[in-house]
């Protein structure tokens, strides 16, 4: 009879069980670990976090201390209102979709109520509080839920949103056009009481006979033309503008009797602008009124921006119809382009050909330094002292001019550094050596057909002085002020002039109000004229 083999199965599935049972032990140990770690994230999460519960279709919130010191900040519930806004405005749409209308009337109801809640909170300047947004915030997210809850197709909603973004897009772009278009109408027009102060002025100046007979003594003084005092030049519509122009650089020299301002306006202004420098007093300092209408040598025949200015194409550009092309960028269509006072700057030696030096001003700038320093510096044989303005590469030439042309290609580099206007000092002399005038003109009609650049009088400036410009130390001209919120303070007090170009100009109601308080300061808020006008 065949010996039965030994068995040796039942220890090995002994030795087995073992093994499985400590590896299970191991995995219920992990899991616990596991498990413990998880809730403690969950408890960590409900104390930074606020917990919308939804019961019963109702909303629970569940509030720590800490959350309402972080969510009591400013803007906290207003971003809060504009999220839920944003979602609820697409559930509106999909809403709509599926036909149902009643979910859709009352989303839009609730976007309505947070609207008129913050626009509340904009108009006070104070931050919504937690009592006014809270109720809004649940009943809108009350309908999100709801809307949430109809359980609408993924595919649809997905595309519907899509849609609808596309469509804000759009809107969105030509607001900011329509935006830009109004911005830059209103930082052209003249305000109500600025008018009204023109108005009492040319009044003055046509029933006073005393006021003509002090501009006839202005007019023969020799000190117009006395080299050995300071001259500075300023061509501008704007009265007060200039009148704090002037204020400001009378109010920091130690010597304004050896000042001498050349303003040149144009007919409608002229009036009133010599009415009130002959009835304002400027501690002894000398200031010359002249209109751009009696320059009879600046015509069409010697000049070619006064040929393009009168020429009926340019003028029907400004026309009604002309504004409305919105291919054309908004800032180009500024009147003061279609102004001659704006390009007087390329014939100063022509108007003042007795003077060697000046120092031009625009009339959006405000001295807080004695500038008299800048009538000895040395230019180095250079005609313009001026601050370059290419610490960024968007103030290279390349960003002025169209280099695809061989024209400027051949004759400019594209990186070379661009500089600005409003203030600059011009060695007269060096300007008639160079016959930089004539320079100018050359550009101009090069450009005649607008392929070299857009408008404006830096780019004929840059071409006209390229080679001829000395660099000035920044703190001299400090820019930005009329379009730039975040300048350095520090900068701004070390500047001895202060630029407010861009739109935001700081006679107007819309300038910005941090910067404000440095042109106010320099207007005679005490003349007559002023005070009727802003009391009336």
């Amino acid at each position: 009879m065949r010996r039965r083999a030994a068995d040796y199965r039942r220890p090995t599935r002994r030795r087995s069980s073992i093994w499985i049972w400590m590896f299970l032990g191991l995995f219920c140990i992990a899991g616990f670990i596991l498990l413990a770690v998880k809730q403690n994230q969950e408890n960590e999460d409900h104390t930074k976090h606020p917990i919308l519960v939804r019961n019963s279709g109702t909303l629970q919130f569940t509030h720590n201390l800490n959350l309402t010191k972080k969510t009591t900040n400013t803007n906290s519930y207003a971003r809060q209102l504009l999220d839920q806004m944003t979602l609820a405005k697409a559930y509106i749409v999909i809403a709509k979709e599926h036909n149902n209308h009643h979910l859709a009337w009352e989303l839009g109801s609730k976007i309505r109520s947070c609207q008129f809640l913050l626009s509340k909170a904009a108009m006070r300047d104070t931050p919504m509080t937690q009592n006014e947004a809270e109720p809004l915030i649940k009943s809108l997210s009350t309908l999100i839920f709801k809307a949430q809850d109809a359980h609408y197709d993924i595919a649809t909603t997905i595309m519907t949103m899509k849609s609808h973004i596309q469509a804000l897009e759009e809107r969105a772009n030509a607001a900011t056009v329509q935006s830009t278009f109004f911005g830059q109408l209103a930082a052209e027009s003249v305000p109500k009481n600025l008018h009204c102060v023109n108005v009492k002025l040319l009044a003055s100046w046509l029933t006073i006979k005393k006021l003509h007979e002090a501009a006839n003594e202005i007019k023969n003084s020799p000190r117009l033309v006395d080299n050995n005092l300071h001259h500075f030049c300023l061509f501008s519509d704007n009265l007060l503008a200039v009148s704090a122009v002037v204020n400001s650089t009378v109010s920091n020299t130690e010597r304004p009797k050896q000042l001498v301002f050349h303003i040149v306006t144009n007919e409608p202004n002229y009036g009133a602008m010599q009415a009130w420098f002959v009835t304002n007093d400027f501690k002894g300092s000398m200031i010359e009124v002249q209109k751009v209408e009696d320059f009879t040598w600046l015509n069409a025949s010697y000049s070619p921006i006064f040929k393009k200015l009168t020429e009926t194409d340019f003028q029907e550009y400004y026309s009604s119809e002309g504004f409305q092309d919105l291919n054309t960028e908004p800032k180009f269509k500024n009147p003061k382009y279609s102004s001659l006072l704006n390009h007087l700057r390329f014939y100063i030696p022509e108007i003042y050909p007795q003077l060697e030096k000046v120092v031009f001003l625009d009339d959006d700038v405000i001295v807080q330094k004695d500038l008299t320093p800048l009538f000895l510096l040395d230019l180095h044989g250079n005609v313009n002292g001026a601050v370059e303005t290419c610490l960024d590469s968007f103030h290279r030439f390349h960003k002025y001019f169209n280099f695809s042309n061989p024209v400027l290609s051949s004759k400019f580099d594209p990186q070379a550094c661009g500089w600005a206007f409003g203030l600059n000092v011009f060695d007269l002399v060096a300007w008639r050596k160079a016959n930089v005038t004539d320079v100018y003109h050359y550009w101009q009609e090069q450009n005649s057909d607008g392929s070299l650049w857009k408008l404006g009088t830096l780019p004929p400036g840059l071409l006209a002085f390229y080679g001829r410009t000395e660099p000035l130390d920044r703190r001299w001209h400090v820019l930005g002020l009329g379009y730039n919120v975040n300048i350095d303070n520090r900068l701004i007090e070390s500047a001895a002039v202060v630029h407010f170009n861009g739109n935001l100009k700081p006679w107007l109601k819309f300038g910005i109000g941090r910067y404000k308080p440095l042109w106010e300061r320099y207007v005679n808020q005490t003349h007559p004229s002023l005070v009727d006008c802003a009391t009336n």
